[in-house]
């Protein structure tokens, strides 16, 4: 696993909740069921026919791990940003029982966005991915992704869409949660779990998944979003279901 992601965590904040905590009672807090292999009607090869070609919108290259070269640019579109890459798993956020900071060393209990009550995000349940960190090499914000801003993320034929849920490292990039990955068909493990390469991220500039912890939000803003993608169209002003 790479370098733990950065999060906006006060210091001793790991000193709370040190086990995994009781059933959750909320919807968005319990495991997921099974899921399809793409989630809405814009399958994974429309979705990669229009990320072919890169018009970088970063000032260099990232890093997919702490030793790697620097080989993955940020690319833009009018009405996206994409790049491809590996993933890690994120398992920060709420700790249960498949999160916790046994089943990973490098786990933190906070994520750098926060749910609609103030808690942090539930890796295990909420798809999300992670961006890098402010830096002079990219600044993700000026380019209207935010907290809680909606992706659709690749992986052979799978297509799942996820929020942007927690900050990373500033040179390193390619990294979702724990249901992201499973919803792919990654192996989710924190301690040796994700994939090499061939994940593609792509944030629709300006869109917003609400609450962040709806996924229905994500899914139903997401793919009106990714119709408009593939077709080439601008954009209709990306605004909130949920």
């Amino acid at each position: 696993m790479r370098v733990q992601s950065l999060t906006l965590a006060v210091a001793g904040l790991a000193l709370l909740a040190p086990g995994p905590p009781p059933a959750a009672s909320r919807a968005s807090d319990a495991p997921r069921g099974p899921v399809a292999r793409q989630e809405g009607s814009v399958t994974a090869a429309d979705l990669l026919s229009r990320v072919r070609d890169c018009t970088p919108v970063s000032r260099g290259r990232y890093r997919t791990d702490a030793d790697a070269p620097a080989t993955v640019p940020v690319c833009g579109t009018e009405g996206a940003v994409f790049w491809t890459a590996d993933m890690d798993i994120d398992c920060d956020g709420r700790p249960g029982q498949r999160c916790n900071s046994t089943t990973d060393p490098a786990f933190s209990p906070a994520t750098a966005f926060q749910q609609s009550d103030g808690r942090y995000l539930n890796a295990e349940s909420l798809p999300f991915i992670v961006v890098p960190g402010v830096s002079t090499l990219w600044n993700h914000r000026d380019h209207g992704v935010r907290g809680g801003s909606v992706a659709a993320v690749v992986y052979g034929d799978r297509v799942q869409y996820a929020v942007v849920g927690d900050v990373g490292p500033r040179e390193i990039i390619g990294e979702a949660s724990y249901a992201a990955a499973e919803a792919l068909g990654i192996r989710p493990d924190p301690r040796g779990g994700g994939v090499a390469s061939g994940v593609t991220y792509i944030v629709f500039k300006d869109s917003r998944a609400t609450p962040i912890e709806s996924h229905t939000s994500a899914v139903e803003v997401g793919e009106r979003l990714a119709r408009s993608f593939v077709a080439g169209a601008a954009p209709a002003k990306a605004g909130t279901h949920g």
